[in-house]
């Protein structure tokens, strides 16, 4: 069976991650989350997935190529145009990328299954075709439960009894939701869906063709479902992932690694003297990762492979990504390291190279005896670091 994964977008709200790494591509400890996805379609016999790209295509392709190591075939369907050698992405509309593909060739002639490639779920995508063909559909997205304090982060979908969907709510308030019920961005057609499609014109599958489907009639149904669903829509989504990974409450994701104390997980050659160190779980450490004696780590919390964590530092609460060096005495709490940036749970972040604070948060791969100076621990103080007793900032 054939299914498409939506993997063309810039990922904005999820930025300072996606400068430099694909949203399908965002690790949940140290596995991309595309590949879950993979693994999903697989289990349910999909083992024919286009992807559409155009962000950072090439990240994508050169990790999943034709899809042989994870028992699928994948094709690629490139979003933009290339000038003086460089990629550059266009994005078309989830829908408009799914017309792209059929129309340069017939691919999908049976009934198809599309999945956004942000998300981890744990769905019965068998269960979900059956109730979809049952129903006589030409287009179902499948629905979830929510808390009625949660509708206000998600769009809303509106149906009469039989399930036929009427209309759609984004992100309305609690007051004014009129369903409990969230379109998850998992959705199942069949091949006479592409005649509502228009050629060439970025036509997306939410705000453009599914209004379309209500206001024709079409039977278009929701199909509510119980299962897993783990949106990474945002960074604050992103940190609750890995929270609830290392706490084991994801159930499709096991924490890689060797348990070397209750809670504790390393991957390979970690340099550590376990008793050294004050270290309480639900942590994570990536393999090659060096920590120095005296640090601190509180969880649930990551550090990533090839890591250095100088003596002095308290990681509490914080998701450090591969390659990080922590300076001496640092204090993260309730942070993400990732590259040149340091990125507070709501999103905000500083970058360490331009506001000259490189010295305390740096890639572990370079050497740099540079001294900081008074302007530098001044800004320091921002990102928590901590003096030693009778340490004060020069003149």
């Amino acid at each position: 069976m054939k299914a498409m994964i939506l993997a063309a977008g810039k990922g904005t709200r999820v930025r300072p991650i996606t400068h430099t790494i694909p949203k399908p591509m965002i690790p949940i400890l140290q596995k991309p989350v595309m590949e879950f996805l993979l693994e999903l379609l697989k289990e349910h016999g999909f083992n024919e997935v286009m992807v559409n790209v155009s962000h950072l295509a090439e990240e994508i392709e050169n990790y999943f190529r034709d899809g042989q190591r994870f028992g699928v075939q994948i094709a690629y369907s490139f979003e933009g145009r290339i000038e003086e050698g460089e990629l550059i992405g266009e994005a078309i509309g989830s829908a408009g990328g799914l017309k792209k593909i059929q129309t340069f060739q017939h691919f999908f002639d049976d009934t198809f299954v599309v999945l956004c490639g942000d998300a981890l779920i744990d769905l019965n995508l068998t269960e979900a075709v059956r109730r979809h063909k049952e129903k006589g559909a030409l287009a179902s997205l499948i629905t979830k439960q929510v808390p009625r304090n949660q509708v206000s982060s998600y769009g809303v979908v509106v149906t009469d009894p039989d399930g036929r969907v009427k209309a759609f709510q984004e992100k309305p308030s609690r007051t004014d939701a009129l369903s409990d019920m969230i379109n998850t961005g998992i959705y199942i057609f069949e091949p006479e869906i592409f005649s509502r499609i228009p050629d060439a014109v970025p036509y997306d599958i939410g705000s453009d063709l599914f209004p379309d489907l209500v206001n024709e009639g079409a039977p278009f149904y929701a199909l509510p479902m119980d299962f897993e669903w783990v949106d990474i829509g945002k960074v604050p989504d992103y940190w609750e992932v890995i929270r609830r990974v290392l706490r084991g409450e994801v159930r499709q994701v096991p924490i890689p690694g060797k348990e070397v104390r209750p809670g504790i997980y390393a991957g390979l050659n970690v340099a550590v003297d376990w008793d050294s160190v004050d270290v309480q779980g639900p942590v994570f450490v990536g393999g090659m990762s060096r920590i120095e004696p005296g640090v601190k780590i509180v969880g649930p919390s990551m550090i990533g492979p090839n890591c250095h964590i100088c003596s002095g530092v308290t990681i509490d609460n914080s998701i450090i990504f591969h390659h990080s060096r922590i300076g001496k005495d640092v204090n993260l709490t309730d942070k993400l390291v990732f590259g040149r940036y340091c990125v507070e749970k709501t999103g905000e972040h500083i970058d360490v190279q331009e506001a000259a604070l490189d010295w305390l948060i740096a890639d572990a791969r370079r050497i740099d005896s540079s001294k900081p100076s008074a302007e530098q621990r001044a800004m320091a103080a921002l990102l928590g670091k901590q003096l030693s007793p009778g340490e004060a900032p020069a003149a």
